[in-house]
């Protein structure tokens, strides 16, 4: 059934590949009328977590937010599966590195490095940034049950020699890196929702206390490595600039979970700026205790 379902539907994605953009986002927008207007996907758990981080917006105001976000992950749906045949030089011209010479920094301190951000503007093409990086660049990914989609999976995001590891290779291969003295950049997305367990971190996001994702933190400060956050913003459609902030170089120095609020904190910034750009059909606020 795994395989009969992935070539059922690969050929669909492929065609979509191939699209010029101009007809690409011609069928984004048709996707979004079916999406909203039609099927109304996801719509209560959208509407949900917007009137519970936003209780000070209208009803008119998170509607706005709302439409404005459904256009955008039909742009992104789009938009991935436009990685299957995007050229280096089109992803280069879409996705741009704001400041590379930070990153350049960074590599310069000959350490290995975290680079944590969150679901927000379009974090599957910024494996562009192996285009810009000295180090091997790895890319923690939760693997799909579909054998056949996950493979695909890893094929479309290692694109640009990016190496995907699932969240369970994660700490032997970075161990394994820093035991052989690989440099490596590894990117967590580190702002959904984690399992419960007695020792989870509760921390503060969109002014909810929830359970929060702290395995970027505690590996850096395990090997002592260089947290940065990698801020993406969406310029116009179909075009992204990242940018590469330093949250330490020394997270040793940083109480438990310290660092892991800032990068949280600088997510809400990114949030509270332009909402329409976050991952709102995603169950972040499942678990909660309001603050």
């Amino acid at each position: 059934m795994q395989f009969l379902a992935y070539i059922l539907v690969y050929p669909f994605l492929w065609i979509i590949s191939i699209l010029p953009f101009r007809l690409l986002y011609l069928l984004s927008d048709g996707l979004y009328i079916l999406l909203y207007y039609v099927i109304g996907y996801r719509k209560k758990v959208v509407t949900d977590n917007l009137k519970l981080v936003f209780p000070e917006k209208s009803e008119v105001e998170i509607k706005r937010i709302k439409k404005k976000f459904y256009r955008h992950l039909c742009d992104m749906f789009l938009e991935m599966a436009k990685t299957l045949s995007i050229t280096k030089a089109e992803m280069q011209k879409r996705f741009k590195i704001k400041n590379p010479e930070e990153l350049h920094r960074l590599e310069a301190l000959n350490k290995s490095i975290i680079l944590m951000y969150g679901h927000y503007a379009s974090w599957e093409w910024s494996v562009e940034i192996q285009n810009h990086i000295n180090f091997q660049g790895f890319g923690v990914y939760k693997k799909l049950a579909n054998k056949y989609f996950d493979k695909l999976a890893r094929d479309m995001r290692s694109k640009f020699k990016t190496t995907l590891i699932s969240t369970k290779e994660t700490i032997a291969t970075i161990n394994h890196n820093e035991a052989k003295g690989i440099k490596s950049i590894v990117a967590f997305i580190s702002d959904q929702s984690p399992r419960l367990s007695k020792d989870v971190y509760w921390g503060e996001f969109m002014g909810v206390k929830v359970p929060c994702f702290t395995g970027a933190e505690r590996l850096a400060k395990k090997l002592n490595l260089t947290i940065a956050y990698l801020k993406v913003n969406k310029v116009k459609r179909g075009y992204y600039e990242a940018e590469f902030m330093t949250l330490t170089e020394e997270p040793k120095k940083y109480k438990d979970y310290e660092v892991t609020d800032i990068f949280l904190r600088e997510v809400e910034k990114q949030i509270y700026e332009a909402p329409e750009y976050y991952f709102w059909t995603h169950k972040r606020w499942k678990h909660q205790v309001k603050s």
